[in-house]
């Protein structure tokens, strides 16, 4: 499938806005996996385009406007028909990446929106594009993170489960965006919250957002550095999403998203002790 003239998709002239559901999806620690194998990695998403995505975007009424060689940019004309093609996505990616090893697996983190959006030749305009692409970054690998317009619309109506996350503050968006995170493999009410396990000397933190019922849920914590490079930093924070990412990839786990994590700093004495610990 290729990329679409969005005003063909719109069905409107230039600068008409219409209605739409979005989803924005993104292979999560794709500069890793590029490191470790370019070609590798490029021929097994092409296999995931040609075998898996494109196939379920066509088949639920979906559109692919724009690709970013690891992101997908797809509009669709229903809620439901988005919401489907991303489960179905998600639930069936691991079986068509076959048997990799943790730190080589391709897993997508996708957000869901709706919203008013602008046609200008490939590209959509709107904040409904903008928030879909801040709810995916807020979202564990391998799940559906979603607007609360997208779940109360859907609540209800498809056999999901929501894991609420509050309202967030997305960056560059004005307003806080009540989202949550969207499951197929439960079929019990989440939990209002989940204790994290204490170790190496770390006191347990509430975490919102995920429940114990299904599957172990873990939180990576930040990386602190103590020096005076901010270079140093940049280290730490990718060190955190490869963590995550080879975490993300056992199907026993459910990993928290490293915003969550980030949203209630460590104290200096527990990060001292942290510190110490290691």
């Amino acid at each position: 499938m290729s990329v679409i003239d969005t005003s063909d998709l719109i069905k409107s002239p230039l600068g008409g806005r219409k209605l739409i559901a979005v989803i924005y999806a993104d292979v999560v620690g794709y500069s890793r996996l590029i490191g470790l194998d370019d070609m590798g990695t490029l021929e097994r998403l092409r296999a995931l385009r040609r075998t898996l995505i494109d196939p379920a975007v066509t088949e639920h009424g979906g559109r692919i406007v724009q690709t970013g060689g690891d992101s997908l940019l797809i509009a669709f004309d229903s809620i439901d028909g988005a919401v489907r093609c991303a489960t179905k996505v998600q639930e069936q990616v691991p079986l068509h990446d076959g048997n990799q090893p943790p730190d080589r697996t391709i897993r997508f983190r996708i957000g869901i929106n709706i919203g008013d959006a602008i046609p200008d030749g490939t590209d959509l305009h709107g904040d409904a594009i903008n928030v879909a692409v801040r709810l995916q970054a807020e979202c564990p690998p391998g799940s559906i993170c979603i607007s609360r317009t997208v779940r109360d619309h859907i609540r209800g109506r498809l056999d999901l489960t929501f894991d609420e996350l509050g309202a967030l503050s997305l960056k560059n968006i004005a307003h806080p965006v009540e989202a949550f995170v969207m499951r197929a493999d439960v079929r019990q009410e989440p939990e209002p919250s989940l204790q994290v396990t204490p170790h190496l000397g770390v006191e347990p933190a509430v975490v919102a957002g995920a429940s114990w019922k299904s599957r172990t849920s873990i939180a990576v914590l930040p990386f602190v550095e103590y020096g005076a490079s901010s270079a140093n930093s940049l280290i730490g924070d990718g060190l955190a999403e490869d963590v995550i990412a080879v975490l993300a990839s056992l199907p026993e786990l459910f990993v928290i998203s490293r915003t969550s994590t980030l949203k209630e700093p460590l104290n200096k004495s527990v990060s001292t002790r942290l510190r110490d610990d290691l």
